[in-house]
């Protein structure tokens, strides 16, 4: 093994334990990786060593303008326009009438998640489905939480239908021409290569041969196959493994009217608490309030003793419902702390209005405090409460460090409110009502993406080309206002696509690719096709539920068109085994973003995603094999 190979086989380890670990995001991680890349290559370099690990160091940005990466750029720009036209309000509005029946509920919103995650990025999908799924299940007295995740996992299962579903498909399609160009080029210059080999197994003429892409469509026979059957299964019993003792109570319209929200109170002179121990406060309450903290007089807080005696004046952390606690501000007479008291009276207004919202993957409030929330209001609202599910909150509102999935229940005006719903990427959902959308401009927002799909697949633009064209047509058109262009572009992603490109490129110029293929075909060997494709689609699960599933793709595909070639076989199905796998991220909720999101709404504990998503991701490898050679044989 040479030098360069036994770098990047380290750097490779670093970029995957760092992943693993999560202590910084994947775009930083991503970042470090390339560094290491450039930094490990001049070393090599200076000490008179051959290193393939760059081929031209001018051009270690060059990921960045990678087709892959402006595709997706562009599925998430084109995503919002559709939404902005009213298509899919549309669409929620009249799947409402069939949320009466359990089954048919699962069923319809599942299926609807899955198409639209086919024409747009499934998390915008998911974002926009959640609060039809909430809405339904509070009008038919139904816990979210069994609606919920079955509506995540239609969402990601959507995502395998078409290119521009996931990041993983955009990257494979890609990766298939650039991998074919690469072996071309050295059949071209060498007729006793190993390349010239191959495409002379094949009968392919390389003269005439002209590398392509994954088309739009290449992913719907598998993938709608995978879709459908895995609705079916998450409609009739996926749902039951999702333990009861997770399960929200029924019955609010607002996601996030949670039983377990963190605030801070105060006793004042007439409270009826006083006097009572404070092991005595959840039976006097019915179970609805808990104290969880003392708050001392610096602020700070400190445990709770179970025998201490409430005061006039004492100052407590607790958990409660919002509604209750409404309720309980009356009848008990509890304030809220005087700091916070203040801080309400003095920006309420006759625009001031609470709203509950969900912090995403993307947004800038992830691992903040509440410091940060002020600055970016202009100390114009106010923190009144916060609500985690996956793990009890020990600290006062003032140290909370904010965690994706977490609810913040905010008081403040509303222009400001919506501006900063936008600005931070917050999902609102109290008493939010489905947003008709201007109708008039449905059919043509419609009759644009479809005309630009023609286009491409019928070869007259490339596929990256013709979705910036619809972009610029839904600008003209009025369907994608300027200040909209790039605020829902999911920036982390795009970094992450564009610094991981090198590490994928540099796996196949030192050969290493070949090398762990060549290793995993003598692993394997005597073993049918099948299981092959089998083994590297079961990795890939694997790696895409510990690490992003674009940053699995970007490793895996390499490495799967590598054992694909040294069998002398059509690398078609070895790739499209990786993009199944890395579409199947179901076991946790750091796997995939659709599964973060709904980790808070949905009152879910990390361990009840393999319940579910386990036995889905077995049925996917039992029946995406037999489909993946299918479609497309060796």
């Amino acid at each position: 093994m040479l030098i360069d190979q036994v770098a990047i086989l380290f750097i490779l380890c670093v970029t995957f334990s760092l992943f693993t670990f999560s202590k910084w995001r994947y775009d930083v991680v991503s970042l470090i990786s390339l560094i290491l890349l450039f930094i490990t290559h001049s070393l090599l370099v200076s000490f008179n060593f051959k290193s393939n690990i760059i081929i031209d160091k001018s051009q270690i940005f060059l990921g960045f303008g990678h087709p892959a990466v402006i595709t997706v750029v562009a599925v998430l720009i084109i995503s919002r326009a559709l939404h902005n036209s009213g298509v899919v309000d549309m669409i929620s509005r009249e799947i409402t009438p069939y949320s009466k029946n359990k089954y048919s509920h699962i069923f319809t919103l599942s299926s609807v998640a899955s198409i639209l995650s086919g024409l747009m990025n499934n998390v915008g999908a998911l974002a926009l489905m959640m609060p039809v799924a909430v809405k339904t299940s509070a009008k038919q007295r139904r816990s979210p939480t069994i609606i919920l995740m079955p509506l995540a996992f239609a969402s990601i299962l959507g995502g395998m239908i078409t290119m521009i579903g996931t990041p993983p498909n955009i990257i494979i399609a890609n990766f298939r021409k650039d991998y074919l160009e690469s072996i071309k080029s050295q059949a071209l210059l060498d007729s006793g290569s190993e390349s010239y080999n191959y495409f002379l197994s094949k009968n392919i003429e390389l003269t005439n041969f002209e590398p392509t892409a994954f088309s739009m469509f290449d992913f719907s026979p598998v993938g709608l196959s995978i879709s459908i059957i895995g609705i079916i299964f998450i409609t009739i019993l996926g749902w039951r493994f999702i333990p009861k003792k997770s399960y929200k109570k029924p019955g609010s319209e607002s996601v996030f009217s949670i039983d377990e929200y963190i605030t801070e109170i105060r006793i004042p002179e007439n409270c009826k608490l006083l006097g009572l121990k404070i092991n005595e406060v959840e039976k006097f309450t019915d179970d609805k309030l808990s104290i969880i903290g003392t708050i001392n007089d610096k602020g700070d807080l400190d445990k709770v003793n179970d025998n201490y005696i409430i005061k006039q004046d004492d100052k407590f952390l607790i958990k409660t419902d919002p509604v209750d606690l409404k309720l309980m501000m009356n009848d008990l007479e509890i304030r809220f702390t005087k700091k916070m008291r203040q801080r309400i009276d003095k920006l309420k207004d006759d625009n001031t209005t609470y709203k509950e919202l969900l912090i995403t993957p993307e947004s800038k409030l992830n691992n903040r405090n509440r410091t940060y929330l002020r600055r970016c209001s202009s100390n114009s609202l106010t923190l009144m409460a916060v609500a985690r599910r996956n793990k009890p909150i020990r600290k006062g509102l003032s140290k909370i460090k904010f965690k994706v999935g977490d609810v913040l229940l905010i008081q403040g005006n509303a222009d400001i409110l919506e501006n900063l719903i936008n600005t931070l990427h917050l999902i609102p959902f109290e008493e939010r009502e489905i947003q008709i959308g201007v109708y008039s401009k449905i059919t043509l927002s419609l009759s644009i993406f479809i005309g630009v799909i023609i286009l491409s697949i019928i070869g007259f633009l490339p596929t990256t080309l013709a979705f910036i064209l619809a972009i610029l047509l839904y600008v003209f058109t009025g369907i994608l206002p300027m200040n909209q262009l790039y605020r829902f572009i999911d920036w982390p992603i795009i970094i992450l696509l564009g610094s991981m490109i090198p590490l994928s490129n540099a796996l196949e110029s030192t050969g290493t690719s070949a090398i762990l293929a060549n290793i995993l075909v003598s692993l394997t060997d005597g073993l049918p096709i099948w299981m092959i494709i089998v083994i590297i689609m079961i990795i890939t699960m694997c790696l895409s539920d510990i690490i992003n599933n674009a940053a699995t793709a970007l490793i895996m595909a390499p490495i799967a068109a590598g054992i694909g070639f040294s069998l002398n076989l059509n690398i078609d199905p070895f790739l499209m085994s990786v993009a199944v796998g890395a579409s199947c991220a179901f076991l946790t909720p750091i796997g995939h973003q659709c599964n973060a999101i709904i980790l808070g709404p949905g009152g879910y504990k990390f361990s009840d995603y393999w319940k579910m998503g386990l036995p889905l991701e077995i049925i996917i490898a039992i029946i995406g094999t037999p489909l993946i050679l299918y479609f497309w044989p060796v």
